[in-house]
């Protein structure tokens, strides 16, 4: 039995459906009711201590559940629920008798590291997001290395995740091609690592696997693809014209970023441009990842992915599909 916390989201969403194509048993642990496993969930506050009387037996347990979007508030929100709940995970596991976690982390914990650096590059985050994550992972080792010999931790850090019924950033610069108001800002070199969901869930399954110890893995769709290439990929797909369309310098793009903070600070409204949001878009954010060494083979190429997301969100009809609104 596996049990899922924050298995009601778009990560889990979707990992339940596979774990229910390949016929394992799993029970998922929620602020929120799942829209397609609502027979399966228990509905439980991961900041808060959990009676494992009250759960089912489980051997594995997965920790989805994560505050991540860029306009949290209170910020002490980041560390109630991320460090917080990640205590409250372990000391679970503790109770329960689990000798398995899987954890997904996140790539930001190196902040705006160098190209392509891998599982052993130095944590160097920007903001509360990555901090929380890395001390999450601390808290998970801290737990590991009580039982070297019998528990095992796999930590996954994913770069930015993207598919079918994501609201976050990905779908916010797909959303912007499709309606034709997207303007291309820099000559458009920089790559971006992304990582399709279908492919981050069979890898989380695939780590059911592991043996005891300590297994770190990034998780990227290799090979990393150029702003250029990602916008022309997507006006082909969605307009049949292989190009980026209008193109200006980088420092306005910059400039609208700045004014937009200051607009949503006046306003107390969150604006879908910030500052953070578009040097996420000027910037290279590439990572290595040694995921390929365990043998695992992602089911969907990164180029299928993308063609397989805009033809969801804006060529067939799924108004009547769950959405998630995450970063």
């Amino acid at each position: 039995m596996i049990l899922i916390s924050g298995g009601s989201g778009f990560v889990g969403s979707r990992l339940c459906k596979r774990l229910t194509s390949t016929g394992k048993s799993f029970t998922i642990f929620d602020a929120q009711s799942s829209s397609a496993f609502a027979n399966k969930t228990i509905i439980g506050d991961v900041c808060k201590s959990v009676d494992y009387e009250s759960l089912p037996k489980s051997d594995v347990l997965i920790n989805l559940a994560a505050v991540h979007r860029d306009d949290v508030r209170p910020l002490s929100r980041y560390d109630d629920v991320n460090v917080g709940g990640s205590e409250v995970i372990c000391n679970y596991a503790r109770q329960a008798g689990i000798n398995k976690i899987i954890f997904t982390s996140s790539v930001a914990i190196y902040g705006f590291a160098p190209p392509n650096t891998g599982e052993e590059g130095e944590p160097n985050y920007f903001n509360d997001y990555g901090r929380t994550k890395y001390l999450a992972e601390q808290v998970y080792k801290k737990w590991q290395a009580e039982d070297p010999e019998n528990r095992s931790l796999v930590i996954v850090r994913p770069t930015v995740i993207f598919g079918e019924g994501n609201r976050g950033n990905v779908c916010n610069l797909l959303t912007q091609i499709a309606s034709k108001r997207f303007v291309m800002f820099g000559d458009g070199t920089n790559r971006k690592s992304m990582a399709y969901v279908e492919n981050v869930v069979a890898f989380l399954e695939y780590s059911l696997d592991f043996p005891a110890g300590v297994h770190i893995y990034n998780y990227i769709d290799k090979p990393d693809l150029d702003m250029n290439t990602l916008v022309s990929t997507a006006r082909k797909v969605l307009f049949g014209k292989a190009n980026v369309g209008i193109r200006l310098p980088k420092f306005l793009g910059v400039a609208i970023g700045y004014l937009a903070d200051g607009i949503a600070k006046i306003t107390g409204k969150s604006l879908p441009v910030s500052s953070i949001r578009v040097k996420k878009f000027l910037g290279t954010t590439q990572f290595g990842s040694a995921v390929s060494d365990t043998g695992f083979v992602a089911p969907v190429k990164l180029e299928d992915a993308i063609e397989k997301t805009l033809r969801y969100e804006f060529i067939e009809d799924n108004s009547d599909q769950p959405e998630f609104l995450t970063e």
